[in-house]
């Protein structure tokens, strides 16, 4: 199929992923990788309040805070 008609498809609303092959897909800059980071117990402490508090794993909390804070850096 030629790209024009794919645009055509997606374009007219037709699902088109019957013709995309994803298996080697992947997001740049996106990929994991898996650090480790030291922090006092008072810190630990903190971020499982609030992890808690908002029904998520402290990992997601770490992520969301030093995201945010390289964000404003930027």
């Amino acid at each position: 199929m030629k790209a024009k008609e794919l645009d055509k498809k997606f374009d007219d609303g037709e699902d088109i992923t019957k013709y995309l092959n994803v298996s080697k897909a992947h997001r740049p800059e996106q990929e994991q990788k898996r650090v480790n980071v030291d922090f006092p117990l008072w810190m630990i402490h903190e971020l499982d309040k609030e992890a808690k508090r908002l029904g998520v794993p402290r990992q997601s909390i770490i992520k969301v805070f030093v995201a945010e804070k390289l964000r404003k850096a930027s």
